[in-house]
């Protein structure tokens, strides 16, 4: 398999991982910065050029698309995909799980538990939007973030107001968010692959941080998920559509809240906690993801990027 990782820097841990895991198991591996690809669109003739040289032909496309490349980076994955080049996480999934407001909007049409939230967008509507949330404490987002950038916590009203005033003039768009006071800095990070969970952790954010992200300082803890939070975290990546993903989830006194998907999971901490080959689990995915692809009978064969705005509607409409 000629495979082909989407990375800014291919020295990063999680993206180093994934090409010593498949050329583990034979595979040519190439790294390219989403960057550094030139999309050519033309009728009847659509290329990729790396630098000034044609893309080589590509079997799989393994995307790591960061957010503060996101709108090409989805340009760029979308542009494999409608060349017909398969994609593990393909754009449209990927967009609908880096938007925090749509994510949520999605997994709670199809009865996924997510902690209360609020899209607020003017002054006057604040303290309503804190009523329906419980009050403060209340975290504030930026509706696009990772890593616990953009997540905010504030303790009274008025610095809640402050804080949107602020970002909102910065032309931020903001979601407001309970406090789960229960899950007293804990979480779950579960890694779905291929509908099933293969590793999860335990986080813990350390003193003074609400923020449990490892790389903030939290500590992390092996465990075997409950089932109730395996069929959760399963549950929320098939609505968002992915192949690949990390789901965080707040204990609640109900059962799971599902926090964050994220469509580019880190590597580092799950493998170093677990103890578990999670790169390792990702390329045996991907090799039956191409094989499936490939097992398609000619006639049948649909415009995926097509496939999936449609699904994007059922799961709107439906």
């Amino acid at each position: 398999m000629h495979l082909l990782v989407l990375s800014r820097n291919a020295s990063l841990y999680s993206t180093s991982r994934l090409v010593l895991a498949a050329r583990a198991r034979d595979h040519h591996v190439v790294v390219a910065d989403p960057l550094d690809i030139h999309i050519v669109i033309s009728r009847g003739r659509p290329a990729m050029f790396l630098g000034d040289r044609l893309l080589p032909p590509v079997d799989l496309v393994v995307p790591r698309i960061g957010a503060s490349i996101t709108n090409y980076g989805l340009a760029v994955v979308r542009q494999f995909d409608m060349m017909g080049v398969p994609v593990l996480n393909n754009a449209i999934a990927i967009a609908r799980s880096r938007d925090k407001l749509r994510a949520m909007q999605l997994l709670t049409k199809k009865d996924i538990d997510v902690p209360r939230t609020v899209c607020a967008r003017t002054p006057d509507s604040v303290d309503a939007a804190l009523a329906f949330i419980g009050g403060t404490p209340a975290i504030v987002k930026l509706q696009q973030g990772a890593q616990g950038i953009g997540t905010m916590i504030a303790e009274t009203p008025q610095a809640v107001t402050s804080l949107l005033e602020t970002l909102w003039a910065m032309g931020q768009d903001i979601i407001l968010q309970e406090y789960i006071a229960e899950s007293k800095g804990r979480d779950y990070r579960a890694i779905v692959v291929g509908g099933r969970v293969i590793a999860a952790m335990r986080r813990q954010a350390k003193k003074g941080e609400f923020r449990s992200n490892l790389h903030r300082g939290g500590l992390g803890v092996r465990v075997e998920l409950p089932k109730r939070y395996r069929h959760a975290a399963v549950g929320a990546v098939k609505v968002m559509g992915l192949e690949v993903a990390g789901v965080d989830m707040l204990e609640g006194r109900d059962g799971p809240k599902i926090l964050e998907i994220n469509s580019s999971p880190g590597l580092e901490g799950i493998e170093r906690t677990s103890g578990l080959d999670v790169a390792g689990a990702i390329i045996a995915h991907a090799e039956r993801f191409l094989a499936r692809r490939k097992r398609r009978r000619p006639h049948r064969e649909r415009d995926s990027v097509v496939e999936a705005e449609q699904r994007a509607t059922r799961l709107r409409h439906g």
